[in-house]
């Protein structure tokens, strides 16, 4: 393992604060990067390169905050390192994700761990013969004998099926129809005349089997003389994509080799190291390329000792993601987790509170209870589920309060960061009738909310289909393509002091539904209060269950539960 050097100054990347610093004490642990509060370190950071970005980059490309700029809108992940030089003077590293302007250098911006843009890298030539592949491949698809072959092929094999399906099915229906005229012969004929008559039909049976014989030889022949005129014209595509892949592979592991990564015991892994050997799992498209590893690696090469950090996201949102201009942002964790877990080895880190129980002095309170169900109102923070990392949830509790009745059953769920009702089994005949309704929607639910800002639509219905941020879980986004359908209706309450009092009547039941609807500039672009993943951080999430109207499970009298909310 090659040592980097330890170097006090760097003038390209290393930023003295503009403003003086000196008064604001350090933190004591550096921060932990999938859920923080930025220090205040971080945030002057933040805003010091906020502005450079306004200054130098806006110029040069388009982040969709004005209407006539040139060029694809395109939103960045933009991230600070507060750092300590070897000779002690504090300062700041800047880093984007990904590229920016097709380029991976900008000054006053960390480099790539591995930059495989550089001309004549072993990328750059792979890369260029990948698309000469590619090129030869559209090249040969393209080609006006193939396409004919290859139409006249696909009608064949089209006819083929439609013809001799069609010859079985007559082939079957004359079966039928010859045994009734069979059993009538028998039934009315005698001597020669039942004969003959039997004998007709034996040779009627033959044609048709004959004709059907040489319809499905001629298809036959004709499918494998076409087959056999396309087979030069597959080979070929087949072998070029063969290869094409190969190649693609072999620069994959090429580049998760070349990725190497520090520590603060300045260790060094391979994204091939961190991902297939550690984690045994393939490394994402982009792994490496986020602001955090540019960040921390540039540190350690460098000799600075990280401080602090901060993630921030500058410009429009990307498609279907819930992006605000400015926001802070924890980092992603398909990508980034596996890489950074490894990292921030020799680094006293913040606690991760994602592993704490926030809901440990929390109580339930129960809103009603028979020997069918007992229906309660959940506190915020607290799992409605056994979590992966954290057991105590509403369910674990029930089982403790009703050993005896065999195994609670929770119908349906609210988002750990939401209260309000939530309704449980006791017996599974109930739990089977009352899931019954809710997934028939006929349950009928209001949840209340207050939303950052004045709606200025007294009414209405949302519709956007939701599916899983692969990149950054729990996290959803507005996917058309892959999405489930997710509609929620809305109403305003009042509208005062800058902030909107809302019902939300989920017609779905999505994951985090009523909070990307509130959030999204397609819904209604307003986040609901306290919303740490869609908005911003506060004391809690204001989003409740409110109320319930739901069919009892046993005399099937339509029930009506209602707690208000505590905000």
């Amino acid at each position: 393992m090659t040592t980097p050097k330890a170097i006090a100054i760097v003038d390209k990347c290393f930023n003295i604060y503009h403003r003086d610093v000196s008064d604001l004490a350090l933190p004591s642990k550096f921060t932990f990067p999938f859920y923080y509060e930025p220090h205040e370190l971080s945030i002057i950071a933040s805003q010091e390169l906020q502005q450079r970005i306004a200054e130098t980059l806006e110029p040069i490309h388009n982040f969709g905050l004005e209407v006539d700029a040139v060029g694809h809108a395109i939103g960045k992940m933009f991230g600070v390192l507060v750092v300590q030089t070897g000779d002690g003077r504090l300062g700041y590293l800047a880093a984007f994700s990904g590229k920016l302007a097709d380029s991976n250098h900008h000054a006053g911006f960390v480099p790539p761990v591995f930059d495989m843009l550089t001309d004549g890298s072993f990328y750059k030539a792979g890369e260029s013969e990948l698309n000469a592949m590619t090129a030869q491949l559209q090249s040969i698809e393209q080609r006006r004998e193939y396409l004919l072959l290859d139409a006249l092929l696909k009608k064949a094999i089209a006819d083929r099926k439609q013809l001799v399906a069609a010859a079985k099915k007559r082939l079957n229906y004359t079966k039928k129809d010859r045994k009734l005229r069979r059993a009538q012969a028998n039934a009315d004929l005698t001597g020669s005349a039942l004969e003959a008559a039997l004998q007709s039909l034996v040779q009627e049976s033959l044609r048709g089997q004959y004709m059907y014989k040489v319809l499905v030889k001629y298809w036959d022949q004709r499918v494998h003389h076409l087959e056999q005129l396309v087979a030069p014209y597959h080979t070929t595509i087949a072998d070029i994509k063969q290869r094409r892949k190969e190649l693609s592979a072999q620069l994959q592991n090429q580049l998760f080799n070349q990725y190497k990564f520090y520590n603060a015991n300045l260790e060094q892994k391979s994204l091939h190291q961190i991902f297939y050997q550690d984690h045994d799992k393939r490394p994402p498209a982009g792994a490496g390329e986020c602001a955090a590893p540019k960040l921390l690696h540039y540190a350690y090469r460098h000799g600075m000792r990280p401080v602090a950090m901060a993630e921030f996201w500058y410009g429009a949102p990307l498609p279907g993601e819930v992006r605000r201009h400015l926001q802070y942002y924890p980092s992603c964790r398909s990508k980034c987790e596996p890489i950074l877990e490894h990292m921030l080895q020799g680094l006293s880190v913040d606690d991760n509170v994602l592993l704490t129980n926030p809901a440990e002095q929390k109580q339930l309170q129960v809103v009603y209870e028979d020997d069918d169900m007992v229906v309660i109102n959940k506190p915020e923070e607290m799992l409605s589920v056994r979590g992966r990392r954290i057991r105590d949830s509403v369910q674990t509790r029930m089982e403790a309060a009703y050993p005896n009745t065999g195994s609670p059953l929770i119908v349906h769920r609210l988002d750990m960061s939401t209260s309000g009702i939530l309704v449980v089994a006791k017996t599974k005949h109930a739990h089977q009738r009352l899931q019954s309704q809710f997934s028939k929607r006929k349950v009928e639910k209001r949840y209340v909310a207050v939303l950052e800002g004045e709606l200025q639509h007294a009414s209405g219905e949302i519709n956007l289909p939701l599916r899983v941020d692969l990149d950054n879980r729990p996290r959803q986004m507005i996917c058309y393509e892959h999405g489930k359908p997710a509609r929620t209706r809305y109403e305003v309450i009042e509208v005062k002091d800058g902030l909107t009092r809302v019902y939300f009547y989920p017609i779905t039941g999505r994951t985090h539904q009523l909070r990307v609807h509130a959030a999204h500039h397609k819904g209604l672009g307003l986040p609901i209060v306290g919303d740490d993943l869609y908005g911003t951080k506060g004391e809690r999430l204001c989003l409740h269950a409110e109320r319930l109207l739901v069919e009892h499970p046993s005399t099937k009298e339509m029930m009506t539960f209602q707690v208000p909310a505590e905000f």
